[in-house]
């Protein structure tokens, strides 16, 4: 059974987390708005539709399921989809990352939890054997290995989008994020753990302005991760029913990578112009929270349940 492919789409004004007690460009702290007509520094958070953002989600879905007998199915399904809204908002409680509302249209960008491709497989067989099945039917070995079950979970998704950015010194615009200088309108993505795209596209801010890079142009690696389990069912008199789990997360004990170092003044230059220290820029150095405890190695879970 197949379900057609399908468009998606939501768009709504986002109540954001506004902090009015913004900066001008290089002015700094004596530059606050608030600070200049009362004589307060400290942040002023409200929530509202200030900035009137659309934060839109479009997406085609579709989806597989066919179901075989003597208990065979699979499922697949993909999502090609994407996010936008303002940067730094993605709960509509985490604030601009661009509060001076002259510059609120540079918050305009993907979202953090923004996936372009999702794919999933998903499986489970019941083998062969025990009561009802083609072998070992009958006897001891009914016993024995009537009642298994595989199953497998196969997911692959698109890295999260991330900002490169930028030490905001220069800037002194308090509550106003720092992009980088984008220096090359081609970044080259190296795809390498020591540097996930070329250090040399983008360049710090040395001037009292925005970096020219927009918010989460990049994407971090993405993720394939298979899991498998092994469950066995049997009865335990005609009350009782037992069935127990082996379950293995991250089979293949694939790391799944997180963003790669993004603030271009960590890098340090030579005098003739060559990089004599990365320092964390481009380099990836965790792994991504995939909801597991922070545990990304391979991981096996037995279980047993009885059901009366």
């Amino acid at each position: 059974m197949g379900e057609a492919s399908k468009a998606a789409r939501w768009a709504t004004i986002a109540q954001n987390r506004w902090n009015a007690n913004y900066g001008s460009i290089g002015t700094g702290t004596a530059g606050r708005i608030l600070n200049q007509k009362f004589g307060r520094t400290a942040d002023t958070n409200f929530i509202s539709d200030t900035g009137g953002f659309n934060s839109s989600y479009n997406s085609l879905q579709s989806s597989l399921l066919r179901r075989f007998s003597a208990g065979y199915f699979a499922k697949f399904t993909y999502t090609y989809s994407k996010a936008i809204g303002p940067n730094g908002n993605q709960t509509g409680v985490d604030g601009y990352s661009m509060n001076n509302p002259a510059y609120f249209k540079l918050n305009k960008a993907l979202q953090g939890y923004d996936r372009a491709n999702m794919f999933t497989a998903s499986g489970g067989a019941e083998l062969p054997f025990g009561k009802g099945k083609r072998w070992a039917n009958n006897g001891p070995q009914r016993l024995l290995l009537g009642g298994w079950q595989l199953n497998g979970l196969f997911t692959a998704y698109s890295g999260s989008p991330f900002t490169v950015g930028a030490d905001g010194t220069a800037l002194n615009a308090p509550n106003n994020a720092q992009r980088a200088d984008q220096l090359k309108a081609n970044v080259a993505m190296l795809g390498t753990r020591d540097s996930w795209f070329d250090p040399l596209a983008f360049g710090p801010v040395t001037q009292a302005r925005f970096g020219t890079a927009g918010f989460n142009i990049l994407r971090a690696p993405g993720l394939m991760n298979l899991d498998a389990s092994v469950f066995r069912n049997f009865a335990v008199g005609e009350r009782f029913k037992v069935e127990f789990r082996a379950e293995a997360f991250n089979v293949s004990n694939t790391p799944h990578f997180s963003s790669p170092g993004a603030n271009v003044n960590s890098l340090q230059f030579n005098a003739d112009g060559t990089i004599r220290n990365l320092n964390g820029f481009t380099v990836i150095n965790g792994v991504q929270n995939t909801g597991r405890e922070g545990v990304d190695e391979r991981m096996f879970r037995f279980a047993l349940r009885i059901v009366f």
